[in-house]
């Protein structure tokens, strides 16, 4: 029975896109109380398909969905392909395994370019405690936001672009880091 209410909860999140209330749940399931449906996502929980953020809401982990890791692929010299099952992927938790300190931003401009973020990529950013110079940074300056390394020099700060095109940022009022950039996503 136990599956059932599983594949029930699965295709009420990928036809609303969310995750069902606890009422909700009790209509999926014709459950009578809040506790056991409080039993079964402990259930689907401890089995990795869903999880709780800081706050107590529940959010999707394997119910999204996988994609297959097939094998490796030779981007130097040809070398025979094999197709072997390596494992399933999440894109999602590959890319965000810290979603509450998680968010996506679409780049503009060219000031990253050589470090291989382009025009109309997609990056995605952490919020953390400390940032070390080297970092690809979201970073607030003189109440603007950019895109940029960040390196310290005697010192102090300051946000250095990939692109021969322009030149060092150095803060002169208000600097914040606001976050890293731990994954570039581009489509084609």
């Amino acid at each position: 029975m136990y599956q059932t209410y599983k594949e029930r909860i699965v295709a009420f999140y990928h036809k609303s896109g969310r995750l069902p209330g606890y009422k909700e749940i009790m209509g999926l399931t014709g459950f009578r109380s809040k506790n056991a449906v409080f039993k079964l996502l402990e259930r689907l929980i401890a089995e990795g398909l869903v999880s709780k953020d800081n706050s107590g809401h529940l959010i999707p982990r394997a119910i999204k969905g996988s994609t297959r890791l097939l094998g490796l692929v030779e981007a130097g010299f040809p070398s025979p392909a094999e197709e072997e099952l390596m494992d399933v992927m999440d894109f999602d938790e590959y890319l965000t395994p810290n979603k509450e300190a998680s968010y996506i931003l679409k780049v503009k401009g060219d000031s990253m370019i050589d470090a291989g973020i382009h025009p109309g990529d997609m990056v995605i950013v952490e919020r953390r405690a400390t940032y070390k110079p080297g970092q690809i940074v979201i970073a607030s300056i003189d109440n603007e936001y950019t895109m940029k390394y960040l390196r310290k020099k005697s010192g102090k700060y300051f946000l250095e672009p990939a692109n021969v095109k322009y030149k060092p940022i150095y803060p002169t009022e208000n600097f914040r880091v606001e976050a890293v950039v731990t994954a570039v996503v581009r489509k084609y």
